[in-house]
């Protein structure tokens, strides 16, 4: 079944999504419960080498077996090559460099809450986690460039380095997350017409259909208001991005209907305005919940949304 799933390059930034739940939950699994029966959500105050030295150990062995699971998984599967650069600027109407800039941009901000969590000081831990984060992406890239499948592309670093920069410079000048990137996803029509390359299934559309996915940005309203205003911290407004009507990559391929008719598909962007919530901002007292917000905050909430496009002004009840 993973071959099946992980066969398309847009996967890169799926499989990465993946590794990063696996390293974050098998990371907290790693150190003991035991050891902090009541309090083991509960941040340290002042570094806690119990804490940093059993994550460090399990960042490193998962670092080193999610490439070593990469290369059997996936990269095994197709020649490779010398190094080599690889221009795909022009695909998905630049929907999967936005699911780079997700990743990477998600992943400091994962690794960054670890480290917090062992007691190192909020610098210190968006420093490793932002560099973490992108050495990670880098080595994909790296993999890429040695498959003669597909190659290094530029353009896919410079979207990792712009969601690393999103994390490490709010961090730097304002020390919170004023404005965070997230992703929705609703089934599209495009899958039943193309589904080895857009998913046989919810699941495989869910990760290969960009036509079903936006990606947002959510800005904090209040955290750009002066102090003692009236607007909740959690409430956002969002700014989101799609596109439509693809089933390929740089073009759609001809394609036929039932009756033998040829089908067009206009490829189009989208672009959007809509309410969210951080997650991370809900005052609560309970850190488990904190940490299980943190994880999920990549999910953009349903909201009322308007849509634009070069098609279409519309209304969305509640978007996904």
């Amino acid at each position: 079944m993973w071959r099946k799933i992980i066969k398309n390059s847009e996967m890169k930034a799926f499989l990465t999504k993946i590794l990063v739940t696996t390293w974050l939950l098998v990371c907290l699994d790693s150190i003991s419960v035991a050891q902090y029966p009541k309090n083991f959500f509960t941040p340290a105050t002042t570094q806690d080498n119990s804490r940093l030295v059993p994550l460090v150990i399990a960042q490193g062995a998962l670092y080193s077996g999610s490439m070593v699971g990469l290369n059997l998984l996936w990269y095994k599967n197709y020649a490779h090559s010398s190094f080599h650069l690889f221009n795909d600027n022009g695909e998905w109407l630049q929907m999967d460099k936005f699911g780079h800039t997700l990743t990477a941009y998600t992943l400091s901000r994962i690794m960054t809450a670890l480290y917090s969590w062992s007691g190192l000081n909020r610098s210190s831990s968006a420093n490793y986690g932002s560099a973490l984060a992108m050495a990670y992406q880098t080595n994909i890239e790296v993999f890429d460039g040695f498959s003669s499948a597909w190659g290094f592309s530029i353009g896919d670093m410079v979207a990792n380095t712009a969601g690393v920069s999103l994390f490490g410079v709010q961090e730097g000048a304002w020390k919170e997350q004023r404005i965070s990137m997230k992703i929705s996803f609703h089934k599209s029509e495009y899958a039943e017409y193309r589904p080895d390359e857009l998913g046989y299934n919810d699941l495989e559309s869910s990760i290969k259909d960009y036509n079903g996915q936006t990606y947002w940005f959510a800005i904090a309203i209040a955290s750009f208001l002066p102090k003692g205003n009236k607007v909740p911290n959690w409430l956002c407004l969002d700014f989101g991005y799609g596109a439509e009507g693809m089933v390929g990559g740089s073009a759609n391929p001809i394609l036929y209907n039932s009756n033998g008719d040829e089908m067009f598909f206009d490829r189009y962007r989208q672009y959007y305005c809509s309410l969210d919530v951080d997650l991370t901002r809900i005052n609560t007292k309970s850190n488990a919940l904190k940490a299980f917000f943190g994880t999920v905050s990549f999910i953009k909430i349903p909201m009322p949304t308007v849509e634009f496009s070069r098609k279409k002004l519309k209304f969305h009840l509640l978007y996904f």
